[in-house]
């Protein structure tokens, strides 16, 4: 592993022979920062539901205090676009009364061709957020789809997504 300092970001790129059919994409990976973070250019591109007070923009706004509401109905799901390919190594989330949860990711540019990176059933927590945390091993992606299957109660809250990464240059 060979480190270099450009403009105050220590950068780590991996260099390793490759056979001739594998692929090198070259790529430095960069200080890992939550790359779901409105701030930090992230959007969200759809949600099924919208409500005045809670809207989806809550869950990218790094606030805890904030959070999206379904507004009943299941699946519910809301797509995060990231400013450019992000290279993710761990997520997690704040929810109450989310039962099952999908969250599928893409390289495209445009919110299509998901492929399912987690598929998890919560527990119901009497009352108190559901904290999960799950690492998900350097997978590479421009949109995030967070699909909530079913829930405990007719409405559901997302109240924060976070997701370690970093932007893949090269």
């Amino acid at each position: 592993m060979r480190r270099k300092r450009h403009s105050r970001i220590l950068t780590s790129c991996v260099y390793k022979r490759l056979s001739p059919t594998e692929s090198n994409l070259g790529a430095c990976v960069y200080n890992m920062f939550d790359v779901a973070l409105g701030n930090a250019g992230a959007q969200i591109l759809l949600a099924s539901s919208s409500d005045d007070k809670h809207p989806p923009e809550n869950v990218i706004d790094g606030n805890p205090e904030t959070f999206w509401t379904t507004t009943g109905m299941f699946p519910q799901e809301f797509i995060v676009k990231f400013p450019s390919v992000m290279n993710m190594t761990r997520l997690s989330f704040s929810s109450f009364n989310v039962k099952k949860i999908i969250i599928e990711t893409t390289e495209s540019e445009s919110p299509e061709k998901f492929e399912v990176i987690l598929e998890k059933e919560l527990e119901s927590t009497d009352h108190q957020l559901q904290n999960e945390e799950s690492p998900i091993n350097n997978k590479r992606a421009q949109c995030m789809r967070v699909v909530i299957e079913s829930g405990y109660d007719h409405f559901v809250s997302v109240h924060k997504l976070h997701v370690d990464g970093s932007a893949v240059h090269g």
